[in-house]
C-alpha cells in the first residue's frame, strides 16, 4: 500500500466523522503520490519544482501511472502545477482501484434497495495498516489528513519533517485546498448574486 491508498482509506473510514471533498481529497492524493515518490529516490523537489530522479516508483499502478506522467526535460514542473494536473479527478480513480482490489465496498443506506450507495472500507490487511499509521499519528498521513480537514483531535501544531522536500509538497497541499475553498466561496457568491439579479426587487 501507499501513501495515498492509506489516506483515502482514512477519508473514506467511517470513524473519521468527516465529509471530505472530492477535490481537496484528489489534490491531497496527488501530494501523497509526490511524496512517495520522493521516498523511492524516483523524484526529488528542488526549490518548488520537481526533478526526475534515478530510482524506481513504488510498485503500485497509481504510483506508477503518476511517475509516468513526470515531465522529464526542462523546464520541469512545479509543485503547485503537478497537484492541480495530477490531481484531477484522481480520487475518482483511486475509489475504482481499491474497489477493483476488493478494498471497498459498497453499501446501501436506507431500506430501499435502489437507495444512494456508500463507500466504505473492507476489514482488509491494508486498512488495518492505514488505521495503525493513523492511529501512531505518522507524520505525513496525518499532515495530509489535516490538508482535507481531518483531524484525529490532534494538536494544531503539526510536527516538522525531516524532510524538505516533504515540507515543500505539504504545504504546497494545503495551499491548493484552500486555493479551491477561495474558488468555492467565489462561485457560491456570484450564484447567489445572479439568483438575487432574476428574482428581482
Amino acid at each position: 500500500m501507499t501513501t495515498a491508498k492509506d489516506l483515502f482509506i482514512i477519508a473514506m473510514d467511517s470513524g473519521s466523522k468527516h465529509s471530505v471533498g472530492q477535490g481537496d481529497l484528489s489534490l491531497a492524493l496527488a501530494g501523497a503520490e509526490l511524496i512517495d515518490l520522493i521516498g523511492a529516490g524516483a523524484v526529488a523537489v528542488d526549490g518548488d519544482t520537481i526533478v526526475p530522479g534515478e530510482g524506481p516508483a513504488p510498485d503500485d499502478r497509481l504510483v506508477g501511472e503518476a511517475a509516468a506522467g513526470l515531465t522529464r526535460q526542462p523546464p520541469y514542473e512545479r509543485v503547485e502545477d503537478w497537484l492541480w494536473r495530477r490531481g484531477r479527478d484522481l480520487s475518482a480513480a483511486y475509489q475504482a482501484g481499491l474497489e477493483e482490489d476488493g478494498e471497498l465496498t459498497r453499501k446501501r443506506s436506507g431500506r430501499s434497495p435502489f437507495g444512494s450507495a456508500r463507500v466504505e472500507p473492507v476489514d482488509t490487511p491494508a486498512r488495518r495498516r492505514a488505521a495503525s499509521r493513523w492511529e501512531e499519528a505518522e507524520p505525513v498521513l496525518a499532515a495530509l489528513a489535516s490538508a482535507v480537514g481531518i483531524d484525529g483531535g490532534r494538536p494544531d501544531d503539526e510536527p516538522g519533517f525531516d524532510d524538505e522536500a516533504v515540507t515543500t509538497v505539504v504545504a504546497a497541499v494545503h495551499d491548493a485546498v484552500m486555493e479551491l475553498e477561495a474558488v468555492r466561496q467565489r462561485r457560491s457568491i456570484e450564484n447567489a448574486a445572479f439568483a438575487n439579479l432574476w428574482r428581482g426587487p
